[in-house]
């Protein structure tokens, strides 16, 4: 485990050997960036979030500055996928935890809130 996080960030100089190491450079960044992405969204979700939305966004080099666009095109590029399928499945994984993420439509969560007020959860 720990090897996998030091090969994750290139400067440790810990070239990345087995598939936990490749997965998980490959989904770090990107996991970051869809954040970003779904924050700025009206809705700020991840549940409405399109690939396409993303490509755009990791275009523009003022957006979410701080994230690497080369990580994130060369961690598709280690697990062998298309970047569009990469994005695509990182999406689906976070929608699969979008309440544990914050990353829930607004109006979702308030509406989520109300029924464990009533159910006295």
């Amino acid at each position: 485990m720990v090897r996998a996080i030091l090969s994750h960030a290139d400067y440790c100089n810990v070239p990345r050997q087995s598939p936990l190491e490749h997965v998980l450079f490959a989904c770090d960044e990107l996991a970051g960036f869809l954040t970003a992405c779904a924050y700025v969204r009206p809705s700020k979700s991840i549940l409405d979030l399109e690939v396409d939305s993303v490509k755009r966004r990791l275009k523009d080099k003022a957006f979410a500055k701080g994230v690497s666009r080369e990580d994130v095109r060369k961690g598709a590029e280690e697990l062998g996928v298309p970047l569009e399928e990469h994005i695509t499945f990182c999406i689906a994984a976070l929608r699969e935890q979008a309440d544990t993420l914050g990353l829930r439509e607004r109006s979702q969560r308030r509406q989520q809130r109300s029924i464990n007020v009533v159910a006295g959860l």
